[in-house]
């Protein structure tokens, strides 16, 4: 099985920092891209940052300036280091990997989603 953990979700004051971590474990192999996605009650969900195996980064615009997105790959993990949170930022935060499993002896790609974690900002 493939497993996806994630923490580093809280309670933070407007103006504060959190760091999300999510790390991949299990039979998983070859990751590729890496992303984070935000949903907030009643709205879509959206795609907050991305990285490839070469550490590119891309950002949606809100966050651009205040979070950064970042991978160690020799642990199979990312991260999303989130400065001067606004209350807007208010969503459930998922990890996004794509990666290659085994399957009826041939190699698969899926994408893969973490459980989600609470990030909460205060006025």
């Amino acid at each position: 099985q493939v497993q996806l953990v994630e923490s580093g979700g809280g309670l933070v004051q407007a103006g504060g920092s959190l760091r999300l971590s999510c790390a991949a474990s299990g039979s998983i192999f070859r990751i590729r891209a890496m992303a984070w996605y935000r949903q907030a009650p009643g709205k879509q969900r959206e795609l907050v940052a991305t990285i490839t195996p070469d550490g590119t980064a891309n950002y949606v615009d809100s966050v651009k300036g205040r979070f950064t997105i970042s991978r160690d790959n020799t642990k199979n993990t990312v991260y999303l280091q989130m400065n001067s949170l606004k209350p807007e930022d208010t969503a459930v935060y998922y990890c996004n990997v794509r990666g290659a499993v085994l399957r009826s002896l041939r190699v698969e790609e899926y994408d893969y989603w973490g459980q989600g974690t609470q990030v909460t900002v205060s006025s």
